[in-house]
């Protein structure tokens, strides 16, 4: 990374928005889902199930 005088840090506009979606994003993401699902079903059975 390339550094100013004032030894800031300068990066172009792609290099700033980057990001790395790893595995433990990837998790998070199926667990919240997971986690949605179950919920909406436990609702829909306690309450419009008949």
């Amino acid at each position: 990374m390339d550094r100013d005088k004032s030894g800031r840090i300068v990066e172009t506009a792609l290099e700033a928005r980057q990001g790395e979606l790893g595995p433990s994003v990837l998790m998070l993401l199926g667990v919240s889902l997971g986690l949605a699902v179950i919920l909406m079903v436990m609702t829909w059975m306690i309450f419009f199930r008949t």
